[in-house]
């Protein structure tokens, strides 16, 4: 019998991905029951607002999960390691937007316009994976154009936005932009190196094979959500000095026949996509304007001549929405609706 209402914890809940879950279960009048606000021991006391009234935040580490039915974790991959199995074992299935189950084969990576029917093989372990949020806007842009065409090699560069790798990066930006401009030292703590007026080109740390482990992820994840491993993926991610929203500049060769023109007509109508491509007008996708959306945003779609079948595109999303947060909780949606 399906329920009116269901509990929810957050947890990672003063994150940055942790507060955009709340902002988005309030926008998307999901049916909270209860609403468990938990972090760390330092964050356990503060009031955070959730439908017009203060929530306390409880400490993770005290918690049972008993009682909760759904629970969307952003609290950092060595936390959820710990935590997630806990609270599945509890009953609560984990929607988890960290790097530690993604590539689990027991565990379900999931981009709810591309593979829904994924959602089902939760019941293993209680526990589904939220992808990367680069390789999210990527395959939603792309699973249209595979279905239709079927792509054999993908080459992305990304340009992401500080706010990848959390609010302190976020403020990093911020304080160097002030600094820089005050005629003082910038101040580098969080990212490699300065970020502000800079592109670093390394995200996350390095592998022996002189790829990024962020880069190495976009490769792995896209072919378990495609459930293809015979598409070739080669990526290059780089940190900007943008707040909110990553841009991709996407190269892709299919096995059939392709147009701009019938790529542009597949994502008219794809779930999830907004296409902007009118480069004679200045019309094409920017971060700026996809901040506080849903949708994942494709334009400069155009024909790369140096191979038989390939197409040039760019590729812009909210990374904290479409990335993280709002892909989370469309999980969760189905979940109540199909499955809970």
């Amino acid at each position: 019998m399906k329920k009116n209402a269901y509990n929810v914890a957050v947890v990672g809940a003063t994150g940055v991905v942790g507060q955009e879950f709340l902002k988005i279960l309030e926008e998307r009048k999901f049916p909270v029951g209860e609403i468990r606000l938990l972090a760390s021991e330092k964050s356990a006391g503060l009031t955070m607002q959730f439908k017009g009234a203060d929530e306390v935040v409880r400490e993770l580490a005290r918690e049972t999960f008993e009682g909760i039915d759904i629970g969307l974790f952003s609290p950092g991959a060595s936390v959820s390691a710990v935590y997630a199995p806990k609270a599945a074992k509890a009953g609560c299935i984990v929607v988890d937007n960290t790097s530690q189950f993604r590539m689990d084969p027991d565990v379900p990576l999931v981009v709810p316009e591309v593979n829904p029917g994924d959602i089902a093989k939760y019941k293993k372990k209680g526990i589904i994976a939220n992808p990367n949020c680069s390789t999210i806007q990527m395959v939603v842009a792309l699973k249209p154009i595979h279905d239709a065409f079927r792509i054999k090699r993908i080459v992305v560069s990304t340009y992401q936005s500080v706010s990848g790798a959390g609010k302190e990066a976020m403020e990093e930006l911020s304080n160097q932009i002030k600094n820089l401009f005050n005629m003082k030292e910038a101040g580098v703590k969080v990212l490699p190196h300065r970020i502000a007026f800079n592109c670093i080109p390394q995200i996350d740390s390095f592998l022996d094979s002189g790829y990024t482990k962020e880069e190495q992820k976009m490769v792995n994840e896209t072919k378990k959500i495609f459930g293809d491993d015979s598409v070739k993926v080669s990526a290059t991610t780089v940190r900007v000095p943008v707040f909110v929203g990553h841009s991709e500049s996407v190269n892709i060769e299919t096995e059939k026949p392709i147009t701009p023109e019938a790529v542009k007509k597949l994502l008219k109508k794809a779930p999830g996509v907004t296409l902007v491509d009118d480069p004679k007008k200045g019309e094409y996708p920017m971060p700026i304007d996809c901040v506080d959306t849903d949708d994942v945003y494709v334009g400069r779609i155009r024909q790369d001549d140096t191979v038989p079948n390939g197409i040039n595109m760019w590729i812009v999303s909210d990374n904290l929405r479409k990335g993280a947060a709002l892909n989370a909780v469309q999980i969760a949606e189905i979940l109540i609706r199909d499955y809970i």
